[in-house]
């Protein structure tokens, strides 16, 4: 036995997070860690991981008991994490984070920055990550930063790899070389924990699965032995009918038409982002947009939004008027809003309340005269809570201190607040939960009937398929096809995307 944990209890204030879990781990194996958000998986990896020491119970490794005092402990004792919240620092450059806090030391005793070097550029090279080690990580998308987060977790030799959503920015396309170094680990007898809410990917690695629920353990079995819904219900403790609600699209009148859009490449000087791209978008309707990383498709969604300021060429008008593209207030007072595919760093404010989280892009609404009015703002908030199923002590409370799923209804009841007319939006359900991702497929159907246009960027090909009435597939700035609901296969979105031109 490589690893096994035995009841292992943790509280915070008082309020128990984890209450008498236990949990095993072979060598060579992969051993999904399941459940909702707020169910105590990363909890429990924290405590495995040395971030949290107050906790009751037992681990031992190899049969060996051990009790780490801090994670730099728990990484010299061969454990290794990738964070669902990066732990990268953005100031730093990428070979420096890669190697934080366990740099590697020439004869002399200072840093070698040449092993440094060589090591990082083979690890990036595995993964496939086109990246400069010398820039700022800060400077790269969201999903570049997940595969440098990777690469940090394997720069060093470890038996025990923990994987905390891994996957949650990244497209098929680098998942594929993800899931090729787990294969290897495995056939080195490494034991690999891994947390995902993708069921595909979950039976797809997994060879055991343990369910937590509310803190404590569910269930363990072979992944072959149980079945989806089973699964679902372990998982939620309660029947899920069907993954995907029903869709019937009626789409209406044009909600934004753009034409000869183009954004500049902010990473390289001289090339675009996004190159002449022109698409309608209709009230009721939900527009996929697909394509690997580097297609463009966030940069599309934040250009429209104005988070780069006026676009370098094209026209845009919403709702048949003319619309000049200037900034983010300017769109939210056009009814365009932009959930972002980054929650942690521009979705919410971690250190501020749930109600003033709602009330941040409405603000001037809630504040006539330049005074903010407490009373209306936590009515507001009071009633997105409600009507969105947010799982909250308070209106007071830190946002951060709510699941990932709450936190990502917080991020959607704040643009709600703005009685968008047109909703961007970018990764919507990344490091969600099963339940709370039916509860947004819903919402979505809901916004729709109501005549709210959609359009959703989302790396899950199975929500692309299932959501989408229309999908059009980027390849490096440009179109490359669109299909209607029906017509859309894996196969030919894929292909789309790495740059087959549908003709």
């Amino acid at each position: 036995m490589l690893l096994k944990m035995s009841g292992i209890s943790k509280s915070f204030s008082g309020i128990p997070v984890l209450n008498d879990v236990s949990f095993e781990l072979e060598a060579g194996e992969v051993h999904i860690l399941a459940g909702e958000n707020g169910a105590g998986k990363s909890t429990l990896m924290k405590v495995l991981a040395g971030v949290h020491t107050d906790y009751s119970g037992e681990i031992r490794i190899e049969g060996r008991p051990v009790r780490f005092k801090s994670p730099h402990d728990a990484s010299f004792s061969g454990i290794s994490t990738i964070h669902q919240e990066m732990s990268l620092v953005e100031s730093m450059n990428v070979r420096d984070n890669i190697f934080l806090g366990r740099e590697k030391t020439g004869g002399g005793g200072g840093v070698s920055y040449r092993v440094e070097s060589e090591h990082a550029a083979g690890l990036l090279q595995n993964l496939g990550i086109p990246v400069n080690l010398g820039r700022e990580a800060g400077a790269y998308p969201v999903a570049i930063r997940q595969m440098i987060e990777i690469a940090k977790a394997f720069a060093f030799d470890a038996k025990i790899f923990i994987m905390d959503e891994p996957t949650s920015a990244l497209n098929d396309v680098e998942a594929e070389k993800l899931f090729a170094l787990i294969r290897d680990l495995k056939a080195k007898g490494c034991g690999i924990i891994y947390i995902s809410h993708r069921m595909e990917e979950i039976y797809r690695i997994g060879d055991r699965i343990s369910v937590l629920r509310d803190g404590r353990h569910a269930g363990t079995a072979a992944a072959a032995d149980l079945p989806r819904p089973k699964l679902v219900n372990w998982m939620v403790g309660r029947d899920i009918s069907r993954q995907f609600p029903r869709r019937e699209g009626r789409p209406g009148e044009t909600a934004l038409e753009v034409r000869g859009f183009r954004i500049a490449d902010r990473s390289r000087a001289g090339k675009w982002a996004v190159e002449d791209v022109s698409f309608d978008l209709h009230e009721g309707e939900i527009l996929g947009v697909a394509g690997l990383q580097g297609s463009g498709k966030s940069e599309l969604l934040n250009g429209l939004f104005g988070t780069y300021g006026r676009p370098a060429a094209g026209s845009v008008r919403v709702g048949g008027r003319p619309f000049m593209i200037h900034s983010p207030e300017s769109s939210i007072r056009a009814g365009v809003a932009l959930l972002t595919d980054d929650r942690k760093g521009t979705g919410i404010v971690p250190l501020m309340s749930v109600a003033r989280n709602i009330s941040l892009a409405s603000a001037r609404m809630l504040s006539p005269c330049g005074w903010m009015r407490a009373a209306s703002e936590l009515r507001a908030a009071a009633q997105r809570v409600a009507s969105l199923g947010i799982r909250t002590r308070s209106l007071h409370q830190e946002v951060q201190t709510l699941s990932g799923g709450n936190q990502q209804k917080v991020v959607i009841a704040k643009w709600l607040e703005t009685n968008p007319r047109i909703l961007l939006m970018d990764e919507p359900t990344a490091g969600v939960d099963v339940g709370a991702k039916h509860d947004i497929y819903e919402l979505m159907n809901a916004w729709t009937s109501g005549g709210m246009a959609v359009l959703l960027v989302t790396s899950e090909i199975e929500e692309l398929l299932a959501l989408s009435d229309r999908i059009m597939v980027l390849h490096r700035g440009r179109i490359t096809a669109e299909f209607l609901h029906g017509q859309a296969t894996r196969e030919n979105i894929i292909r789309a995307a790495m740059g087959e031109t549908r003709t």
